[in-house]
């Protein structure tokens, strides 16, 4: 079963450049000679460390635990020797502990590679793996995947929706996924139907993906209607959990509620294949498919990429840079995280590097609102943000909180669309913050 041209109110097309990588099919990148491990690559609380400086590590060996119940453990991504545990600045701006491992180059495996696809595993036994392999949210969120499926009881869970849409513009990590691994992503959707008892599963793509489409429509033959395929049209922001649930199931996740409120969980395909590699396989998380691209790279490409590289060493074996590089961030150019230094490490939340030229990095000028309203049509959340971004600016943090501050997914939409240039995302970001911050006082 095929469903179609489904879409979400608002929201706005953006020039994509996903040209530049899409002919790229993941090739492995050799491991670095020290890898920088932060603890925190996750939702939650940060992962408490297992090894001390001096340890021996071998690849995929659990060297740090879950902290809480949202969070999740950290494994090494090269064998060798661990160097000590530092305080890092995270790609996200955070003092974070770190552990560094020098790498003997031989990547001898912490883990023992089973096959247990044809055993009839417990839910108990399932969740087990997911949660012991560190498998978090690898569409940029990081949510500990193991307590995603594991919605509260009053909660039932009925459809389970794989997001394949990749809306921000040049990624293409997950294109190339559906089209190279089309199987795994079925076998996981299913895996995660039986472990949420969920009845429905849809794979969702956006339809400028026509390869991953028919790779995964191919893929879904015989596995019978309680799975189909959701062709949805190319729109930013698409790929939001709360939007793909709008378009594929016509359900509105109540503001301030999570997809389970509306019988839903979401989960991107790179966590799908890798709940795979978990349950079945014994594999834990280490390493991933990332998108290094922008016009300022010689060689725009899709890499399969061990945690703890350096973007510097990434970019050095994608072929360098063509030009002076503007601006490098972590993601897309929407809502991405723009790194003050190469020396920025990948983790399981960064599906791309994008390097800027200096041209398209070079800020705009600002001008006076002029109260087009284009900002109100876009915005998928509903909110006014030319009110919301005035109010912050302002400081007005009651006017800010009237208007549903906190309810922004600072997808970028108005800002991008906005014909005065105005930076209304920071603003709309900032002022969320400081309400945030406010209520947290005031309990």
């Amino acid at each position: 079963m095929k469903l179609e041209n489904l879409t979400f109110r608002g929201g706005t097309h953006i020039e994509e450049f996903k040209e530049l990588s899409s002919g790229s099919l993941p090739s492995p990148m050799p491991a670095p000679g020290k890898v920088i491990l932060t603890m925190s690559q996750h939702i939650g609380a940060p992962a408490k460390p297992l090894v001390k400086k001096g340890d021996e590590v071998k690849m995929g060996q659990k060297i740090a635990e879950a902290g809480g119940f949202v969070s999740a453990p950290v494994h090494s991504s090269v064998s060798g020797t661990v160097l000590g545990i530092v305080n890092y600045r995270s790609a996200t701006g955070q003092l974070v502990q770190a552990i560094e491992i020098e790498n003997d180059g031989q990547d001898s495996l912490g883990y023992e590679e089973v096959d247990r696809s044809k055993d009839d595993l417990s839910i108990e036994e399932m969740l087990d793996y997911i949660k012991e392999a560190g498998i978090v949210g690898m569409g940029g969120a990081g949510f500990p995947t193991h307590v995603k499926l594991q919605p509260p009881k009053d909660t039932p869970v009925d459809t389970i929706i794989i997001n394949g849409a990749e809306c921000e513009p040049y990624l293409t990590c997950d294109d190339v996924t559906m089209r190279t691994k089309p199987e795994k992503i079925v076998a996981g959707l299913a895996l995660m139907m039986k472990i949420a008892g969920a009845k429905k599963g849809f794979i969702a793509i956006e339809d400028n993906k026509p390869d991953a489409i028919a790779a995964v429509e191919k893929a879904l033959e015989g596995k019978g209607e309680n799975m189909a395929l959701a062709v949805l049209k190319t729109k930013y922001p698409q790929g939001d959990e709360k939007r793909i649930i709008t378009a594929v199931t016509g359900r509105e996740v109540p503001m301030g509620g999570l997809p389970a409120a509306v019988g839903c969980i979401v989960d991107n395909v790179g966590t799908t294949c890798a709940i795979v590699d978990a349950v079945y396989y014994g594999k834990p998380l280490y390493e991933r498919v990332v998108t290094v691209t922008g016009h300022a790279l010689n060689e725009p490409k899709n890499l399969l990429v061990r945690f703890g590289t350096t973007i510097g060493e990434v970019l050095d074996y994608a072929g360098g840079l063509a030009t002076e590089a503007g601006k490098i961030i972590f993601g897309g150019p929407m809502m991405g995280v723009a790194q003050a230094s190469v020396d920025s490490v990948t983790d399981k939340r960064n599906n791309g590097i994008l390097v800027l030229t200096k041209e398209e990095a070079e800020p705009q000028r600002i001008d006076p609102c002029i109260r087009c309203n284009r900002c109100v049509e876009v915005c998928p959340v509903f909110l006014e943000p030319l009110i919301i971004a005035s109010a912050s600016k302002m400081e007005n943090w009651d006017i800010a909180q009237a208007n549903d501050v906190t309810a922004c997914i600072e997808c970028g939409s108005c800002s991008y669309i906005c014909p005065s240039h105005r930076p209304l995302t920071e603003l709309i970001r900032f002022g969320k913050q400081e309400v945030m911050a406010m209520n947290r006082k005031k309990k």
